[in-house]
């Protein structure tokens, strides 16, 4: 008897030492999957993705161009608020992406063009606006 007494507190003391060992620990919270950051004396904010954010939004952009005396971007970068505001979201710095103001004197094929806008060679996003928007906004998880 003493013998399976034995076995069974050897075995409840292995499946303790097993249990222990695969409790979770506590993990470092991983990083938000986008820091919004408001911009001092603008109604505007600073969004900073993480590289997997971008990943899976499939974010794309294109350069405001120039085009018969026209500030020119690609109808699908613009972007119309509640007020019917028109905007694009500017690219300077790599995963950091601003909302600018647009004027659009007319729209022609898959091209704006605008009276006033982000400068020549600025890079604009024309993938993933609306939810760039929604992540300025708060709508959504943040995943």
């Amino acid at each position: 008897m003493r013998h399976a007494n034995r076995l069974t507190l050897g075995g409840l003391g292995l499946a303790a030492l097993l249990l222990v060992g695969c409790t979770p620990q506590a993990e470092a919270a991983p990083p938000p999957a986008v820091k919004v950051e408001k911009i001092e004396g603008t109604d505007l904010s600073r969004l900073t993705l993480s590289p997997q954010a971008a990943q899976r939004l499939g974010l794309e952009t294109a350069q405001v161009t120039s085009g018969a005396g026209w500030t020119v971007v690609p109808y699908a970068a613009v972007l119309y608020d509640l007020d019917g505001a028109t905007w694009v979201y500017t690219n300077p710095a790599d995963l950091e992406f601003v909302r600018h103001a647009i004027t659009i004197d007319r729209i022609t094929g898959d091209r704006a063009l605008l009276t006033d806008g982000p400068p020549i060679g600025t890079r604009i996003v024309t993938v993933g606006v609306a939810e760039l928007h929604g992540a300025e906004a708060g709508i959504g998880g943040g995943h």
